[in-house]
């Protein structure tokens, strides 16, 4: 059962304060080393922050022996009460670096509000006195991850790194989210529009629309999160890809299948092809801005692609 900080006596104060600097130290150690690949320059900013962890843990080892001997006491942050709970993030590959700094943020105050609030509970005056100096350090830390950054975060490492969270985005997200929404757009034409020239109904049309839509983002989410673990690609989490792909393959069909709810069939078609136009051109766009396609090939691709599925819809639903 946890216990109250307050109930907490000298001895377990000390012993906590080992174990949250050792826990914090391995934890920086563990955002520099899954930072390192992609983000070299912030990794020895972690690294850094990791060996200034250290000390602070080997001070309050020392102070730990002077006033109660060589055994430590395991307490840990959970079992005393009033702590936040941290997500393990540093287990998440690969890492963001965005999120990692914020963490980072998390730790150095949650830290520092433990060192200002034990002071009190402490009778000795050396102790309070390194308590006060690790406390000031913690607040400093801001700082001095400001100075780190002055050191090893030069505008052409910054220019890197961003180029670097840009292709991890790219590769987790865009191009998933662009399989998806390329299948749902294109894929979907030739059964939405068959069924409509065939049935000339658009309520029909809408149902089958539905219907296929949802089924391919289903499809297309399951192919994509189990097409690799993207251990080895690096192409991030397989369901949060699976999700992606999925949700963006049922927008692409959903898109063009929504005018099919207007009761008058010819407005209806009138309004699925000026849907059908935009999803297109948006397509064209993304291949453009994210994949590096030139705009007028990745328009024509597009466009060929589209207008060639689009015609066997009509032929069949024709015949």
């Amino acid at each position: 059962m946890a216990k109250n900080f307050k109930d907490l006596s000298e001895r377990e104060v000390l012993a906590l304060a080992i174990t949250l600097e050792e826990e914090d130290g391995r934890i920086y150690g563990d955002f520099a080393e899954g930072l390192r690949e992609q983000y070299p320059a912030t990794a020895e900013i972690f690294e850094e922050m990791r060996a200034e962890e250290s000390l602070h843990r080997q001070m309050l080892i020392d102070q730990f022996r002077h006033r109660f001997g060589e055994h430590i006491p395991l307490i840990r942050r959970e079992d005393v009460k009033g702590f936040v709970a941290r997500r393990p993030l540093w287990l998440v590959r690969p890492l963001g670096i965005n999120a990692v700094r914020k963490q980072a943020q998390v730790m150095e105050t949650e830290t520092r509000r433990f060192y200002e609030s034990a002071i009190p509970l402490m009778g000795d005056a050396s102790t309070r006195k390194l308590l006060g100096d690790l406390a000031e350090i913690e607040r400093q830390h801001y700082a001095t991850a400001g100075t780190l950054g002055e050191k090893y975060l030069t505008a052409d490492v910054q220019k890197e790194e961003v180029e670097a969270a840009r292709r991890l985005f790219v590769l987790q997200i865009v191009q998933p989210g662009l399989a998806g929404l390329m299948d749902g757009s294109v894929s979907t034409l030739a059964p939405v529009f068959a069924a409509a020239f065939a049935t000339k109904n658009s309520w029909d049309a809408f149902l089958v629309g539905m219907a296929a839509s949802i089924g391919a983002g289903i499809s297309m989410g399951f192919a994509e999160a189990l097409s690799d673990d993207g251990s080895m690609t690096g192409r991030g989490h397989p369901w949060v890809r699976g999700a992606v792909c999925g949700a963006m393959t049922t927008i692409g069909g959903v898109g063009h299948t929504l005018p099919f709810m207007i009761r008058s069939f010819h407005v209806a078609m009138m309004v699925a092809v000026f849907v059908v136009a935009i999803e297109l051109g948006v397509i064209s766009y993304v291949r453009h801005r994210y994949m590096g396609s030139p705009w007028l090939t990745a328009a024509i691709q597009v466009v060929i692609g589209g207008v060639l599925v689009f015609a066997t819809g009509i032929l069949i639903g024709s015949s």
